[in-house]
Formats: structure tokens, sequence, C-alpha cells
């Protein structure tokens, strides 16, 4: 891969890095968890189940959210790590080059489409 189509990788992970670090920022902003002050008190809302179920249903989405951005942040610093180890395009499963269509739908994926779709089925 040439140079100049790594750096344009980097300062496309970059640019996501940042706009994913955004939106955690205003998860944990929005929802704080339930030992920090702010959190909502779910004992005044006794005898409201269904108040109740409304905000544990909005707490877990929230959760799953985080669970995400932070997988694909993780995700992102790993390709910028390859970048800079002149590995990036590679697969780190089997080695061979990942196909330009994938990386850019995905510059953090870090296996080819065969070995994505070998992971995904067990």
């Amino acid at each position: 891969m040439k140079a100049s189509d790594r750096n344009g990788y980097r300062k496309s992970l970059l640019q996501e890095k940042e706009r994913l670090g955004a939106a955690l920022a205003y998860l944990r902003a929005e929802n704080p968890g339930a030992d920090e002050e702010g959190a909502l008190d779910l004992a005044s809302l006794e005898g409201h189940l269904a108040e109740v179920g409304s905000v544990t249903l909005d707490r877990e989405m929230d959760y799953s959210l985080e669970d995400v951005v932070q997988q694909e942040l993780a995700a992102i610093t790993g390709a910028l790590e390859r970048i800079e180890q002149k590995s990036f395009g590679r697969c780190t499963s089997c080695g061979k080059a990942i196909a330009a269509e994938r990386l850019a739908a995905r510059p953090w994926a870090s296996l080819c489409i065969d070995c994505k779709r070998r992971e995904e089925r067990g």
C-alpha cells in the first residue's frame, strides 16, 4: 500500500475516532451510571412499574451503545497502530490483502472478508 493511501486512511480513522469519542462523551453525560451523582433514583418511581421498565430499557440501550462505540474505538486504535507498523490493509488472520472496497467501507477492518465470514460462523 502506498504511503498516500495510508495517510488517507489515517485521516479517515482519526476523524471517525473523534466523532465516536464525542458520541461516547455525550452518552456518558446524558446517562450517568447508577453510582454517580445525578443518576435517576428508581426507588422514587415505586408504584410506577411502566416508568421503571421504560427507564431500565433506556439505560440498557445506552449501555449497549456505549459497548459498541468502545469496541469500534478499540478497532480504530488497532488500525492506526497497523498503519504505523505498515501492516495496515493486510488480514491479521491469513495475511492476505484486505479488499479496497472493504477498507473504504470499514477502514478499521482487520480481517479480509473470507476470514471475517469464518469468524462470524464460529
